[in-house]
Protein backbone atom coordinates (compact mmCIF):
# COMPACT_ATOMS: atom_id res chain seq x y z
CA UNK A 1 0.00 0.00 0.00
CA UNK A 2 1.30 2.98 -1.23
CA UNK A 3 1.77 5.83 2.03
CA UNK A 4 -0.94 8.45 2.16
CA UNK A 5 0.90 12.11 1.24
CA UNK A 6 1.48 13.30 4.74
CA UNK A 7 2.71 10.07 5.83
CA UNK A 8 6.44 9.63 7.14
CA UNK A 9 8.96 7.77 4.79
CA UNK A 10 12.48 6.99 4.98
CA UNK A 11 15.29 6.81 2.50
CA UNK A 12 15.66 3.69 0.97
CA UNK A 13 19.36 4.11 1.16
CA UNK A 14 21.27 1.01 -0.67
CA UNK A 15 17.91 -0.20 -1.96
CA UNK A 16 15.96 1.89 -4.00
CA UNK A 17 16.93 5.70 -3.44
CA UNK A 18 18.59 8.78 -5.50
CA UNK A 19 21.79 6.87 -4.46
CA UNK A 20 21.10 4.37 -6.31
CA UNK A 21 20.57 5.44 -9.86
CA UNK A 22 23.65 6.08 -11.33
CA UNK A 23 25.52 2.93 -10.22
CA UNK A 24 22.75 0.95 -11.66
CA UNK A 25 23.08 3.35 -14.95
CA UNK A 26 26.87 2.49 -15.11
CA UNK A 27 26.36 -1.05 -14.25
CA UNK A 28 23.97 -1.54 -17.42
CA UNK A 29 27.07 0.13 -19.14
CA UNK A 30 29.57 -2.31 -18.00
CA UNK A 31 31.29 -0.18 -15.46
CA UNK A 32 33.41 -2.55 -13.49
CA UNK A 33 32.20 -2.70 -9.85
CA UNK A 34 29.19 -0.60 -10.46
CA UNK A 35 26.52 -2.14 -8.18
CA UNK A 36 23.14 -2.20 -9.73
CA UNK A 37 20.85 -2.27 -6.99
CA UNK A 38 17.80 -1.24 -9.14
CA UNK A 39 18.16 -3.94 -11.31
CA UNK A 40 18.51 -2.20 -14.17
CA UNK A 41 20.62 -4.74 -16.19
CA UNK A 42 17.83 -7.22 -16.40
CA UNK A 43 15.93 -4.87 -18.32
CA UNK A 44 18.17 -2.82 -20.36
CA UNK A 45 19.71 -6.00 -21.79
CA UNK A 46 21.84 -4.70 -24.99
CA UNK A 47 21.92 -0.83 -23.87
CA UNK A 48 25.19 1.15 -24.57
CA UNK A 49 23.94 4.35 -23.74
CA UNK A 50 21.73 6.22 -21.33
CA UNK A 51 20.42 9.65 -20.66
CA UNK A 52 18.76 10.97 -17.54
CA UNK A 53 16.71 13.77 -17.42
CA UNK A 54 16.56 15.03 -13.89
CA UNK A 55 13.10 16.86 -13.53
CA UNK A 56 13.17 19.40 -10.36
CA UNK A 57 10.48 19.03 -8.48
CA UNK A 58 8.23 16.37 -10.41
CA UNK A 59 7.59 13.72 -7.43
CA UNK A 60 5.48 10.77 -7.63
CA UNK A 61 2.72 12.52 -5.70
CA UNK A 62 2.51 15.09 -8.77
CA UNK A 63 2.51 12.62 -11.23
CA UNK A 64 -1.24 12.37 -11.26
CA UNK A 65 -2.09 15.78 -11.13
CA UNK A 66 0.30 17.09 -13.82
CA UNK A 67 -0.98 13.80 -16.70
CA UNK A 68 -4.15 15.52 -17.73
CA UNK A 69 -1.28 18.22 -18.95
CA UNK A 70 1.23 16.12 -20.68
CA UNK A 71 0.05 13.35 -22.94
CA UNK A 72 3.56 11.78 -23.35
CA UNK A 73 4.09 11.50 -19.77
CA UNK A 74 0.51 10.02 -19.29
CA UNK A 75 1.58 7.10 -21.89
CA UNK A 76 4.84 6.21 -20.26
CA UNK A 77 2.59 5.95 -16.56
CA UNK A 78 2.48 2.22 -16.85
CA UNK A 79 6.73 2.18 -17.22
CA UNK A 80 6.93 4.10 -13.14
CA UNK A 81 8.50 2.99 -10.42
CA UNK A 82 9.14 5.03 -7.24
CA UNK A 83 12.54 5.68 -5.62
CA UNK A 84 12.87 8.11 -2.68
CA UNK A 85 14.79 10.86 -1.99
CA UNK A 86 17.34 11.25 0.14
CA UNK A 87 17.00 13.01 3.59
CA UNK A 88 17.24 16.42 3.58
CA UNK A 89 14.54 16.17 0.57
CA UNK A 90 16.15 19.37 -0.75
CA UNK A 91 18.06 20.10 -4.23
CA UNK A 92 21.31 20.54 -3.04
CA UNK A 93 21.18 17.68 -1.51
CA UNK A 94 19.43 15.26 -3.94
CA UNK A 95 21.35 16.66 -7.19
CA UNK A 96 24.80 15.47 -5.70
CA UNK A 97 22.98 12.49 -4.15
CA UNK A 98 22.57 11.37 -7.62
CA UNK A 99 25.47 12.72 -9.23
CA UNK A 100 27.94 11.00 -6.19
CA UNK A 101 25.84 7.97 -5.63
CA UNK A 102 26.00 9.02 -2.17
CA UNK A 103 24.10 9.88 0.92
CA UNK A 104 24.28 13.24 2.25
CA UNK A 105 26.16 12.71 5.07
CA UNK A 106 29.23 11.27 2.63
CA UNK A 107 28.89 14.13 0.24
CA UNK A 108 28.19 16.50 2.68
CA UNK A 109 25.52 18.58 0.58
CA UNK A 110 23.36 18.36 3.85
CA UNK A 111 20.50 21.41 2.93
CA UNK A 112 19.84 24.18 1.21
CA UNK A 113 22.04 26.55 3.42
CA UNK A 114 24.67 25.49 6.41
CA UNK A 115 27.05 26.75 8.63
CA UNK A 116 30.23 26.91 7.44
CA UNK A 117 32.05 25.18 10.67
CA UNK A 118 34.02 27.45 12.53
CA UNK A 119 32.93 30.54 10.93
CA UNK A 120 29.72 32.81 11.23
CA UNK A 121 28.50 32.03 7.70
CA UNK A 122 26.09 30.41 6.32
CA UNK A 123 26.64 28.98 3.25
CA UNK A 124 23.89 28.80 0.62
CA UNK A 125 24.63 25.89 -1.89
CA UNK A 126 23.06 27.22 -5.20
CA UNK A 127 25.19 30.86 -4.53
CA UNK A 128 28.30 29.04 -4.35
CA UNK A 129 31.41 29.27 -6.47
CA UNK A 130 34.86 28.41 -5.03
CA UNK A 131 35.01 28.79 -1.44
CA UNK A 132 34.92 26.48 -0.04
CA UNK A 133 36.77 24.19 -2.82
CA UNK A 134 33.84 22.42 -3.93
CA UNK A 135 36.11 19.46 -4.20
CA UNK A 136 36.94 19.87 -0.35
CA UNK A 137 33.78 20.44 0.68
CA UNK A 138 32.20 17.15 -1.51
CA UNK A 139 35.13 14.40 -1.42
CA UNK A 140 33.03 11.24 -2.89
CA UNK A 141 33.93 11.17 -6.84
CA UNK A 142 30.95 11.67 -9.34
CA UNK A 143 29.76 8.88 -11.21
CA UNK A 144 30.24 11.06 -14.04
CA UNK A 145 34.27 11.02 -13.27
CA UNK A 146 34.35 6.56 -12.44
CA UNK A 147 31.89 6.46 -15.85
CA UNK A 148 34.33 8.48 -18.10
CA UNK A 149 37.43 6.88 -16.60
CA UNK A 150 36.19 3.41 -18.09
CA UNK A 151 35.78 4.66 -21.11
CA UNK A 152 32.42 5.75 -21.24
CA UNK A 153 31.53 9.61 -23.40
CA UNK A 154 29.70 11.62 -20.58
CA UNK A 155 27.87 14.69 -21.10
CA UNK A 156 26.08 16.61 -18.57
CA UNK A 157 23.22 19.35 -20.11
CA UNK A 158 22.09 22.14 -17.90
CA UNK A 159 21.65 25.63 -17.90
CA UNK A 160 24.82 28.44 -19.03
CA UNK A 161 24.13 30.30 -15.44
CA UNK A 162 25.11 26.81 -13.31
CA UNK A 163 28.15 25.77 -15.34
CA UNK A 164 31.46 25.81 -12.98
CA UNK A 165 29.24 26.71 -9.79
CA UNK A 166 29.79 24.77 -6.59
CA UNK A 167 26.61 23.24 -6.48
CA UNK A 168 27.44 21.67 -9.98
CA UNK A 169 31.20 20.70 -9.31
CA UNK A 170 30.17 18.83 -6.48
CA UNK A 171 26.79 17.24 -8.31
CA UNK A 172 28.33 16.48 -11.63
CA UNK A 173 32.13 17.38 -12.00
CA UNK A 174 34.14 14.80 -14.59
CA UNK A 175 31.60 15.27 -17.48
CA UNK A 176 31.88 17.40 -20.51
CA UNK A 177 29.64 20.56 -19.56
CA UNK A 178 27.02 21.45 -22.33
CA UNK A 179 24.62 24.97 -21.84
CA UNK A 180 21.36 24.57 -22.48
CA UNK A 181 19.56 28.00 -21.90
CA UNK A 182 16.28 26.87 -23.02
CA UNK A 183 14.43 23.41 -23.61
CA UNK A 184 15.18 23.17 -27.40
CA UNK A 185 19.03 23.18 -26.66
CA UNK A 186 18.67 21.07 -23.76
CA UNK A 187 16.77 18.77 -26.65
CA UNK A 188 19.52 18.59 -28.96
CA UNK A 189 22.49 18.70 -25.85
CA UNK A 190 21.66 15.40 -24.99
CA UNK A 191 20.40 14.03 -27.94
CA UNK A 192 23.97 14.61 -29.24
CA UNK A 193 25.64 13.54 -26.24
CA UNK A 194 24.32 9.93 -27.26
CA UNK A 195 24.58 10.80 -31.19
CA UNK A 196 28.07 9.20 -32.31
CA UNK A 197 27.51 5.41 -31.26
CA UNK A 198 29.99 4.92 -28.33
CA UNK A 199 29.20 4.33 -24.79
CA UNK A 200 27.54 6.98 -23.35
CA UNK A 201 26.12 8.51 -20.29
CA UNK A 202 24.13 11.70 -20.75
CA UNK A 203 22.81 13.79 -17.61
CA UNK A 204 20.21 16.91 -17.91
CA UNK A 205 18.24 18.87 -15.73
CA UNK A 206 15.33 20.69 -15.75
CA UNK A 207 14.45 23.81 -13.72
CA UNK A 208 11.36 24.97 -14.46
CA UNK A 209 8.35 22.68 -12.59
CA UNK A 210 10.33 23.57 -9.79
CA UNK A 211 10.36 26.87 -10.42
CA UNK A 212 6.79 27.19 -11.13
CA UNK A 213 5.62 25.42 -7.97
CA UNK A 214 7.57 27.77 -5.58
CA UNK A 215 6.20 30.99 -6.84
CA UNK A 216 2.54 29.65 -7.57
CA UNK A 217 1.69 26.62 -5.96
CA UNK A 218 1.71 23.09 -7.36
CA UNK A 219 -1.06 22.87 -9.90
CA UNK A 220 -1.22 26.60 -10.55
CA UNK A 221 -1.96 27.40 -14.27
CA UNK A 222 1.74 28.66 -14.16
CA UNK A 223 2.86 24.69 -13.10
CA UNK A 224 0.60 23.12 -15.65
CA UNK A 225 2.24 25.52 -17.95
CA UNK A 226 5.72 24.01 -16.74
CA UNK A 227 4.56 20.51 -17.03
CA UNK A 228 3.06 20.80 -20.64
CA UNK A 229 6.66 22.37 -21.61
CA UNK A 230 8.20 18.85 -19.84
CA UNK A 231 5.72 17.06 -21.53
CA UNK A 232 7.50 18.22 -24.69
CA UNK A 233 10.89 17.77 -24.12
CA UNK A 234 10.12 14.36 -22.94
CA UNK A 235 8.36 13.74 -26.31
CA UNK A 236 11.42 15.04 -28.36
CA UNK A 237 13.47 12.80 -26.02
CA UNK A 238 11.66 9.81 -26.39
CA UNK A 239 11.17 10.35 -30.32
CA UNK A 240 14.94 11.03 -30.89
CA UNK A 241 16.44 8.07 -28.70
CA UNK A 242 19.06 6.27 -30.84
CA UNK A 243 18.86 2.48 -30.94
CA UNK A 244 20.51 0.84 -28.10
CA UNK A 245 19.87 3.45 -25.76
CA UNK A 246 17.23 4.29 -23.13
CA UNK A 247 15.96 7.28 -21.39
CA UNK A 248 16.07 7.62 -17.67
CA UNK A 249 13.25 10.05 -15.88
CA UNK A 250 13.50 11.15 -12.63
CA UNK A 251 13.25 14.14 -10.04
CA UNK A 252 14.93 15.41 -7.00
CA UNK A 253 12.37 15.68 -5.02
CA UNK A 254 8.07 16.68 -4.75
CA UNK A 255 6.80 19.40 -3.34
CA UNK A 256 3.64 20.94 -1.25
CA UNK A 257 1.90 24.03 -0.70
CA UNK A 258 2.36 25.57 2.74
CA UNK A 259 -0.57 27.42 3.53
CA UNK A 260 -0.21 30.51 5.39
CA UNK A 261 -1.43 29.22 8.84
CA UNK A 262 0.96 26.30 8.98
CA UNK A 263 4.22 28.92 9.12
CA UNK A 264 6.32 29.74 12.02
CA UNK A 265 8.53 33.07 12.06
CA UNK A 266 11.58 32.63 14.07
CA UNK A 267 12.08 36.01 13.98
CA UNK A 268 9.24 37.19 15.06
CA UNK A 269 8.71 34.74 18.19
CA UNK A 270 10.83 35.73 20.95
CA UNK A 271 10.27 32.18 22.11
CA UNK A 272 11.85 30.59 19.17
CA UNK A 273 14.99 33.08 18.90
CA UNK A 274 16.33 32.84 22.46
CA UNK A 275 19.32 30.85 22.46
CA UNK A 276 20.08 30.98 18.78
CA UNK A 277 23.37 31.81 17.21
CA UNK A 278 22.76 30.87 13.68
CA UNK A 279 19.89 29.31 11.76
CA UNK A 280 20.09 27.47 8.41
CA UNK A 281 18.68 24.63 6.51
CA UNK A 282 15.31 25.71 4.72
CA UNK A 283 11.89 26.11 5.92
CA UNK A 284 10.98 22.57 6.23
CA UNK A 285 13.81 21.05 7.85
CA UNK A 286 15.70 24.07 9.97
CA UNK A 287 19.60 23.66 11.42
CA UNK A 288 19.71 25.75 14.61
CA UNK A 289 22.68 26.40 15.94
CA UNK A 290 23.08 27.58 19.45
CA UNK A 291 24.59 29.61 22.06
CA UNK A 292 26.91 27.63 24.09
CA UNK A 293 24.79 25.91 26.72
CA UNK A 294 21.60 26.78 25.44
CA UNK A 295 20.84 24.13 23.20
CA UNK A 296 18.55 22.12 25.78
CA UNK A 297 16.56 25.19 26.42
CA UNK A 298 15.93 25.63 22.45
CA UNK A 299 14.81 22.24 22.11
CA UNK A 300 12.03 22.38 24.77
CA UNK A 301 11.25 26.08 23.73
CA UNK A 302 11.21 24.90 20.37
CA UNK A 303 8.82 21.75 21.01
CA UNK A 304 6.56 23.89 22.93
CA UNK A 305 5.43 26.37 20.47
CA UNK A 306 5.92 23.75 17.24
CA UNK A 307 4.06 21.17 19.29
CA UNK A 308 2.90 18.39 16.65
CA UNK A 309 3.53 20.58 13.70
CA UNK A 310 7.52 19.09 13.74
CA UNK A 311 9.80 16.95 15.27
CA UNK A 312 12.27 18.59 16.95
CA UNK A 313 15.65 16.61 18.39
CA UNK A 314 19.03 17.20 19.13
CA UNK A 315 21.42 16.67 16.22
CA UNK A 316 22.80 13.14 17.46
CA UNK A 317 19.33 11.76 17.64
CA UNK A 318 18.69 12.86 13.85
CA UNK A 319 22.07 10.96 12.98
CA UNK A 320 21.61 8.00 14.67
CA UNK A 321 18.13 7.50 13.45
CA UNK A 322 20.34 7.36 9.87
CA UNK A 323 18.24 10.01 8.09
CA UNK A 324 20.99 11.45 6.84
CA UNK A 325 22.98 8.36 5.72
CA UNK A 326 26.46 7.45 7.64
CA UNK A 327 27.99 11.46 8.76
CA UNK A 328 31.54 11.90 9.29
CA UNK A 329 33.48 14.04 12.00
CA UNK A 330 34.03 16.45 9.60
CA UNK A 331 30.48 17.16 8.29
CA UNK A 332 28.63 16.68 11.53
CA UNK A 333 29.19 20.44 12.13
CA UNK A 334 27.22 21.41 9.01
CA UNK A 335 24.01 20.34 10.67
CA UNK A 336 22.43 22.04 13.21
CA UNK A 337 22.38 21.78 17.29
CA UNK A 338 19.17 21.40 16.49
CA UNK A 339 17.26 19.83 13.85
CA UNK A 340 13.64 21.06 13.09
CA UNK A 341 11.24 18.80 10.64
CA UNK A 342 8.23 19.92 9.84
CA UNK A 343 5.15 17.39 9.51
CA UNK A 344 2.37 17.85 7.93
CA UNK A 345 1.98 21.60 6.00
CA UNK A 346 4.14 23.41 7.78
CA UNK A 347 7.38 25.54 7.54
CA UNK A 348 9.55 27.29 10.16
CA UNK A 349 10.76 31.10 8.01
CA UNK A 350 13.50 32.89 8.91
CA UNK A 351 12.23 37.02 7.56
CA UNK A 352 15.04 38.57 9.20
CA UNK A 353 17.64 36.08 7.95
CA UNK A 354 16.98 35.00 4.80
CA UNK A 355 15.60 37.06 1.40
CA UNK A 356 12.03 38.13 1.52
CA UNK A 357 11.56 35.73 -1.69
CA UNK A 358 11.52 32.31 0.74
CA UNK A 359 8.94 33.76 2.84
CA UNK A 360 6.64 34.16 -0.64
CA UNK A 361 7.10 31.24 -2.11
CA UNK A 362 3.85 28.96 -1.79
CA UNK A 363 5.35 25.22 -2.21
CA UNK A 364 8.47 24.08 -0.20
CA UNK A 365 10.41 20.47 0.06
CA UNK A 366 13.27 19.23 2.16
CA UNK A 367 11.06 17.55 4.92
CA UNK A 368 10.38 13.48 4.94
CA UNK A 369 6.62 13.13 3.85
CA UNK A 370 5.86 10.80 1.57
CA UNK A 371 4.71 13.96 -1.12
CA UNK A 372 8.23 15.51 -0.64
CA UNK A 373 10.18 12.08 -0.73
CA UNK A 374 9.05 9.92 -3.33
CA UNK A 375 10.46 10.65 -6.90
CA UNK A 376 9.53 8.95 -9.74
CA UNK A 377 11.62 6.73 -12.19
CA UNK A 378 10.55 6.13 -15.86
CA UNK A 379 12.03 4.19 -17.87
CA UNK A 380 11.94 4.24 -21.44
CA UNK A 381 13.88 2.19 -24.24
CA UNK A 382 14.90 3.39 -27.76
CA UNK A 383 11.81 1.42 -30.24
Amino acid sequence: MSPGPLDIVRPAYGRASLTELLPSALAVLGVPAAPDALGLTARLDGVRRIAVLVVDGLGSYQIPLATPHAPTLADVTPVITDLTSVFPSATPAGLTSIGAGAAPGAHGLLAFTVNVPGTDRVLNHTQWWDDPDPEVWQPVPSRLAVARAAGVAVTMVSRPEYAGTGLTLAAWRGGDYRAAPDVDALVAGMLDGLADGRRALVVGYHPTVDMAGHRFGVDSPEWRAAISEFDGLLARLVEGLPADTALLVTADHGQLDVPGEGRYDVDADPRLSAGLRLVAGEPRVRYLHTLRGARDDVVAAWREVLGGDAWVAPREEVVEAGWFGPVPEAHLGRIGDVVVISHGLSAVLATAREPETVAKLVAYHGSYTATEMMVPLIVVRAV
